[in-house]
């Protein structure tokens, strides 16, 4: 007796632990559910399934003359009302035939419901991820299908040009939170049959909507195969923007630089996809990741592409510099002052002396004072009103400056070291996260040995960079491994007409090529 109770308790204390750890997950039966005939059933699982939710709505209609019953679910909000009483429930109620019919079911989806987005129905939870969907879903009395209807209304927030990313000559387009309206603005500019979009949902407590996008014999099958693997394995509640799974599908569990890629262009997107990268929507976000990323691409920006090649390759350059100038000015000025003296000039280290003088903290302090001052400034700058936050960052760093020199907490050097480091971060916006933190490491390694931190640092930080890969390319691409024919597009751009190929790391197969160049010699006199 008492092994038999212990095998039952166990047994149960088993099932118990099993139905604890998922809560949400449903079993294979309750997916297989199908719609009850009964209209009165329909109505009381749904009103328990949405039970006080009081912007869910129940429409019911009799069919003409028929007089069968329809009832129409949906939430309020999501459904054009105008639409669905244009477009469904007046056709319905108005069905003045009476003549005997093979199915009511038939008879809605051939002649009476006009819509364009029509999808048949087959189980319960089919119908309830339909309504949670922003949809329309119609049950017919004696019928064990539904239809669900697509008549979602249009979004407030219109397209507009994005505050993050401005253009000069390229499109003024940006994208919304509206995942029909993103998908829309990238097959304007890619109108091929090759581009693919594939739709899943995440989240088990919001399932939201996000897609994919890529162009079919463009992109590697291996990459696709791998972004589809990670998205499937993402398992949580909530995916509220494109943010939350791009911590989930990135390279390693911690990264220093950006692993996913960022943007708010239609334009600069369609060009990524174009050379073979993937595109990932979410539903609710303006924000679209691009894999795999390169570190290259912090340096590039869509204008270079727009006017003249000898312009922008000078604006890569001077984006460079700005880089090394952020990861390297405060951390220089360090080294010089705490082991290097003797390699400043004479005339100025006596200038740098005399506005030391009186400083009571050495320069590393003064130098981490005023980062981290300066940190403060930017981020209180970001979170403040539109319109106060600018006036709040530059009058509060003229004001803060000029006051740390005037009662002598830091020298000016330094503020205007600091000063120039930072705005020399803003250049490169992808890599100002990973900058801030560069910066203070540098700084360190600077206060402990010099140059040579300096250097075993920065070759510590390469040696991390060529480790890295996004998706299985290599992150230093096409620096590391070295590739001459990539180098049209890394710190220089060469005309358009120029860039043949597409880049091998990305793409290699039977669409590699991209131009054959111009087909056209300048125009000469001729004498006579």
């Amino acid at each position: 007796m008492f092994k038999v109770f212990s095998k039952k308790s166990k047994s149960k204390k088993m099932n118990q632990e099993k139905n604890t750890s998922n809560p949400n997950n449903t079993s294979k039966k309750d997916n297989i559910i199908k719609i009850p005939k009964s209209i009165g059933s329909i109505k009381d699982i749904l009103n328990q399934e949405f039970t006080l939710c009081s912007d869910f709505i129940i429409r019911e209609v009799v069919l003409g003359k028929l007089n069968v019953k329809i009832i129409i679910a949906s939430f309020d909000g999501f459904v054009d009302k105008k639409i669905l009483a244009e477009n469904i429930i007046e056709p319905i109620m108005q069905y003045s035939q009476n003549t005997k019919i093979s199915s009511v079911y038939t008879l809605l989806k051939e002649k009476i419901i006009s819509s364009g987005d029509l999808e048949e129905l087959n189980t319960l939870k089919d119908s309830i991820d339909g309504i949670l969907s922003g949809n329309a879903v119609l049950f017919v009395e004696d019928e064990e299908k539904a239809f669900k209807i697509g008549l979602k209304a249009p979004e407030m927030r219109a397209v507009e040009q994005p505050d993050t990313e401005i253009s000069i000559k390229g499109s003024k387009e940006g994208f919304t939170e509206n995942l029909l309206t993103n998908t829309t603005l990238i097959r304007r500019r890619i109108k091929n049959s090759n581009l693919k979009v594939e739709s899943f949902k995440l989240g088990e407590r919001t399932n939201t909507d996000i897609v994919i996008c890529y162009i079919q014999g463009i992109a590697q099958p291996e990459i696709i195969d791998e972004l589809k693997k990670r998205i499937n394995k993402i398992k949580t509640d909530a995916i509220l923007t494109s943010g939350y799974i791009e911590q989930f599908i990135q390279d390693g569990s911690f990264s220093l630089f950006p692993m996913v890629g960022n943007s708010e262009k239609p334009d600069k997107v369609a060009a990524k996809l174009l050379e073979g990268r993937i595109a990932i929507i979410s539903d609710g976000a303006s924000t679209v990741l691009t894999i795999p990323y390169l570190v290259i691409e912090s340096i590039q920006a869509q204008e270079d592409y727009y006017g003249e090649f000898i312009f922008a390759s000078s604006m890569r350059i001077l984006r460079f510099i700005a880089l090394l100038i952020s990861f390297y000015l405060p951390a220089l000025y360090v080294a010089l002052i705490s082991f290097h003296q003797t390699t400043i000039p004479f005339k100025l280290m006596l200038t740098m002396a005399a506005a030391r003088q009186g400083i009571p903290f050495s320069a590393f302090f003064e130098t981490l004072i005023m980062l981290f001052a300066f940190e403060i400034l930017r981020e209180a700058g970001l979170r403040m009103p539109r319109s106060i936050g600018q006036a709040v960052s530059i009058v509060g760093a003229i004001v803060l400056g000029d006051a740390a020199v005037s009662a002598g907490i830091a020298s000016a050097p330094i503020v205007i070291v600091t000063a120039l480091s930072g705005i020399c971060s803003f250049i490169v916006p992808p890599l100002i996260k990973a900058g801030s933190i560069i910066r203070i490491l540098m700084l360190i390694s600077a206060n402990a040995l010099g140059f040579f931190g300096m250097a075993t640092l920065t070759n510590l930080i390469i040696i991390y960079l060529c480790s890295k890969k996004s998706f299985g390319i290599p992150y230093l691409a096409p620096i590391s491994p070295f590739r001459a024919t990539d180098l049209k597009d890394s710190l220089i751009v060469v005309p358009i007409w120029a860039m043949f190929g597409r880049p091998h790391s990305l793409s290699h197969g039977q669409y590699s090529k991209r131009t054959r160049g111009k087909s056209f010699s300048t125009r000469r006199k001729q004498n006579g």
